[in-house]
C-alpha cells in the first residue's frame, strides 16, 4: 500500500484532524513504519499455532451472589441537596 498525501489528508479528514505539513510527513513515516512491520508479521508460520484468547493461562475465579443488607434509606438521603420522603428529589429532565 502507497502511502501519499492523499492517503495522509483523507485519514485526517476521517479522523477530523487539521494536520500541519510537518505532521502530515511525520505521520506518514510512522504509517510506513507500521505497514512494513504488519508486512513482517504475516510471514510467520503460524499455521500450527492455535489461537488464545489470552495470553496468560487464568481463569476467573467468581463468589456466589449473596443478598446482603442494603444502605438504609435515611443514611443514603443524609447528604442528599433535596429529598422528598425516602427519595432523592432531582430537576424534571422530561418535558
Amino acid at each position: 500500500m502507497e502511502i501519499d498525501d492523499k492517503l495522509i489528508s483523507h485519514l485526517a479528514y476521517l479522523a477530523r484532524l487539521k494536520l500541519t505539513d510537518k505532521e502530515g510527513q511525520s505521520l506518514k513515516g510512522n504509517l510506513k513504519e507500521i505497514i512494513d512491520y504488519v508486512e513482517e508479521l504475516k510471514k510467520v508460520d503460524v499455521a500450527n499455532i492455535e489461537p488464545l484468547v489470552h495470553t496468560v493461562e487464568q481463569t476467573n475465579v467468581w463468589r456466589e451472589d449473596e443478598t446482603k443488607p442494603s444502605l438504609p434509606a435515611d443514611k443514603a438521603l443524609q447528604n442528599a441537596p433535596a429529598k422528598q420522603a425516602n427519595f432523592f428529589k432531582v430537576p424534571k429532565v422530561i418535558e
